[in-house]
């Protein structure tokens, strides 16, 4: 199945960004919040972006125009009856999602696709909310989503090979690069990419060698290009709290489990570039390493 009607339920950074490149693709695009001033402000996010990529040049404004016009808004999930792939792009929490799933099943006809860009959550237990287990699959899209290309497409059990491959191709089309991944918790990014990042904070906490040190090491030594405690924040630290947190009750290894020092971090606010402090202070302009 070709995907025309794009749904998005929740506008915040990536919910906007997914929004944002299915209609830059040609998409006929609806995105859903349930509060207004949540919708006013992913709206305001997805025509900055537009704005700044007609004064980088990598739009003309016509083209600008054209794409705000196939986005339409909304805050009343039964305007999604009509969508051909619903993705939901909410809160990490399992019973948010299947709340919503639950409300989306009854309103989509039978063959609309959901689809879930969870990052930690396995895709079975929200395709067991809904009566259409062959029809949900996994669209895992990374911040920030209009510049990053890859996609995981997650299948689960019950997910049939015509979803995955409408999933696949939808992915596609939005000139993403997919990649297939199988339904575990972190899939296949955060799957290898969580551990090294707790591992960082582990030999901090060591005493091994400093934050900005591990950093540089990280990048001259490995190539990478940003070490794991500037990653840490751009991620947040909370965000990554949260996911250790899945993930470690999922495999029970001890490399999945929060260290102390970012519990202690998430209990003071220090989230990272969003709240101005994390492993770095944000708040001028250059950032610098945090006595912690």
């Amino acid at each position: 199945m070709k995907v025309n009607k794009v749904g998005v339920v929740g506008c915040g950074l990536m919910g906007s960004g997914i929004a944002e490149v299915a209609a830059k693709a040609g998409m006929d695009v609806l995105v859903m919040e349930v509060h207004p001033d949540a919708l006013a402000a992913g709206r305001g996010r997805i025509e900055k972006s537009l704005a700044r990529a007609v004064a980088k040049e990598k739009l003309t404004e016509e083209e600008r125009v054209a794409i705000e016009g196939r986005i339409a808004y909304t805050t009343d999930v039964a305007d999604m009856a009509d969508r051909d792939l619903v993705v939901e792009a909410i809160v990490e929490n399992l019973d948010a999602k299947n709340d919503l799933f639950g409300r989306l099943d009854e309103i989509c006809g039978p063959d609309t696709i959901f689809a879930s860009n969870t990052s930690s959550l396995t895709i079975t237990d929200m395709a067991a909310a809904t009566s259409r287990p062959d029809r949900v699959v996994g669209l895992h899209f990374f911040n920030p989503v209009p510049v990053m290309k890859l996609v995981e497409v997650v299948r689960t059990l019950s997910t049939s090979e015509d979803t995955f491959a409408s999933a696949f191709a939808f992915a596609k089309a939005l000139g993403k690069v997919p990649i297939a991944a199988k339904d575990n918790s972190g899939f296949v990014v955060n799957l290898l990419l969580v551990p090294y990042m707790l591992d960082a904070i582990r030999q901090v906490e060591r005493g091994v060698a400093t934050v900005a040190d591990i950093d540089t090491g990280m990048q001259l030594g490995c190539g990478y290009p940003m070490g794991p405690f500037t990653l840490c924040d751009f991620v947040g630290i909370d965000t990554l709290y949260k996911i250790s947190e899945i993930m470690y009750a999922e495999y029970h290894e001890e490399r999945y489990a929060p260290p102390p020092l970012l519990k202690r971090m998430v209990a003071m606010k220090m989230y990272g570039r969003k709240t101005g402090k994390g492993f770095y202070d944000w708040s001028g302009a250059e950032p610098v390493p945090m006595a912690l």
